[in-house]
């Protein structure tokens, strides 16, 4: 089996959890970060990952770009859709906003794995956001390990 693990990080979270489901499904694997790496030929994978994290409210531009454009090729594979998160209580919401409808019904895994908030990796603006808003002095990891082993058991059993 081929897979294809696409994705976008801003403080590194994403990045770390496309990199874990990575190395779990083993080889055959290709990672591709879109903030710096063109996508590969979609054809030659069966099953495709996109990933992608909330920052300041949205979902980044070239993950909804890359959506948009492969929507056909993407509904023609085995798909897994996850989502990187601070606010539990939105996250289904978020990833409902975020991801088209149609990708989401044909998805055989979904993730909502939560998030960090990783103030070393913060620009000033952020930081004094996340001290203000969330009223958090120091890095906190929120990362839900069961929802993303359980993504990593469905796609590799379905």
């Amino acid at each position: 089996m081929s897979y294809l693990v696409v994705y976008m990080s801003h403080h590194g979270t994403t990045q770390k959890i496309a990199c874990h489901i990575a190395e779990e499904l083993g080889s055959g694997v290709t990672l591709v970060n879109l903030g710096e790496n063109d996508v590969p030929d979609l054809t030659s994978f069966s099953t495709i990952i996109v990933g992608g994290s909330i920052h300041m409210g949205l979902l980044q531009k070239k993950i909804i770009g890359f959506c948009e454009q492969n929507m056909e090729t993407l509904l023609g594979k085995r798909l897994g859709l996850f989502l990187c998160f601070m606010n539990k209580a939105e996250g289904q919401k978020e990833f409902d906003k975020v991801y088209p409808s149609a990708l989401r019904e044909h998805a055989l895994a979904k993730g909502l794995f939560g998030g960090e908030l990783l103030l070393e990796k913060m620009n000033f603006v952020e930081r004094m956001v996340v001290r203000t808003v969330k009223a958090v002095k120091k890095s906190v990891s929120e990362i839900e390990e069961d929802e993303v082993a359980a993504f990593i058991d469905t796609i590799k059993e379905k």
